[in-house]
């Protein structure tokens, strides 16, 4: 009798452990692993002593408006350029972001937790008047009316990137830039079109003249309710005048006066009026052909405004290869778990579990 049930009892413990292997291999189990994870992580909160900007310069992001769940799209954004540039600071300045990351536990939040757990991703308040101090830009915010401007949001992370970059140095992309490449810090600019440079990625050094020409101008041609005046049109207007030349096209793929002018394809390989173009179905060797040059996919999500096309996965779809290759944890935590309500619903369960253990 005691020999059958130790032999039942061998039995059993190989059909279990045959089950959790092969449950391992899994979505889910990788799903629940990051969120175990995270529970411990966001037990600290964010160190004071981390390295921010003033002392080594980075890949910088930013968001003006006071959300404090960032969208998919913006962790992807941030998640491939911190994976491309293991050795580079990645600084996502949030203007909504208290500093503490207790106060955004899983699973009212997600996009923290997840960009926090990443080792080179450093989140940050972003406190607009301190960062305009000792800038051109510091008057005009003080006297401009927010309820009164069309582009607010935008205009404001126009001004943001320029004072980032005057203090700090390093390289600006939009949350919408899908990182592809490694970058390199270098003054450059990308045009979007021949003859029209975008502010969508740039990269300078610290207390480059050229940042600070562009606040003086910021201010100067101030017109709010025109749609890139203080953006792509300030870069275009400034950069001619470093130039000295009203055809930007003869520099694209050179430098002037010490500033690369980089191809579109650099960071714009899909112009803006094709922006549907992400969401269709492509083959391998057209990514590999329209993509071989780039540095970072801007996806122009401003356009998707409206239509606000969304990556299903399974879809086949260009921006799901993106995500899939290069933010997979997002991809993974952020769009698959929400398109899976059984693996969903099991991940609070072990939320709460793990909070448990943790005597929350």
């Amino acid at each position: 009798m005691l020999h059958q049930y130790k032999g039942c009892l061998f039995i059993l413990t190989i059909a279990i452990c045959s089950v959790l292997h092969i449950y391992c291999k899994t979505d889910t189990y990788q799903y629940f692993q990051n969120y175990i994870f995270k529970i411990f992580q966001l037990k600290n909160k964010a160190d004071p002593n981390l390295p921010n900007p003033t002392t080594k310069s980075g890949i910088i992001f930013v968001e003006t408006t006071d959300k404090v769940e960032p969208t998919p799209l913006a962790v992807c954004s941030v998640e491939s350029a911190a994976r491309l540039n293991p050795d580079k600071r990645i600084y996502y300045f949030m203007k909504g972001f208290s500093g503490n990351l207790t106060q955004y536990p899983h699973p009212e939040y997600a996009g923290i937790p997840l960009l926090s757990s990443m080792s080179n991703v450093v989140l940050l308040p972003l406190n607009v008047s301190a960062l305009f101090e000792d800038t051109p830009l510091k008057d005009w915010y003080q006297k401009v009316n927010p309820d009164l401007e069309r582009f607010w949001i935008h205009v404001l992370a126009d001004g943001c990137r320029l004072a980032l970059l005057w203090k700090y140095g390093g390289i600006y992309l939009d949350t919408d830039i899908i990182s592809m490449k490694p970058l390199p810090f270098a003054n450059f600019t990308c045009g979007e079109q021949v003859d029209y440079t975008s502010n969508g990625a740039m990269g300078f050094h610290e207390s480059h003249p050229f940042m600070w020409n562009c606040m003086e101008d910021f201010v100067a041609q101030y017109i709010g309710h025109i749609w890139g005046q203080q953006g792509p049109r300030l870069i275009t207007r400034v950069l001619k005048r470093w130039c000295l030349s009203n055809n930007l096209a003869d520099f694209t793929g050179k430098e002037c006066n010490g500033i690369s002018l980089w191809i579109t394809r650099r960071f714009y390989p899909i112009p803006y009026p094709s922006w549907e173009n992400y969401y269709a179905s492509w083959k391998k060797e057209q990514i590999e052909s329209v993509f071989s040059d780039t540095y970072g996919a801007h996806v122009w999500n401003y356009k998707n405004s409206i239509k606000k096309r969304k990556v299903i996965p399974g879809s086949g779809s260009l921006m799901e290869y993106l995500f899939q290759a290069y933010c997979p944890t997002t991809y993974r935590n952020l769009i698959q778990s929400r398109n899976n309500p059984e693996s969903l619903n099991l991940g609070l369960k072990f939320w709460g579990l793990g909070r448990a253990l943790n005597g929350a």
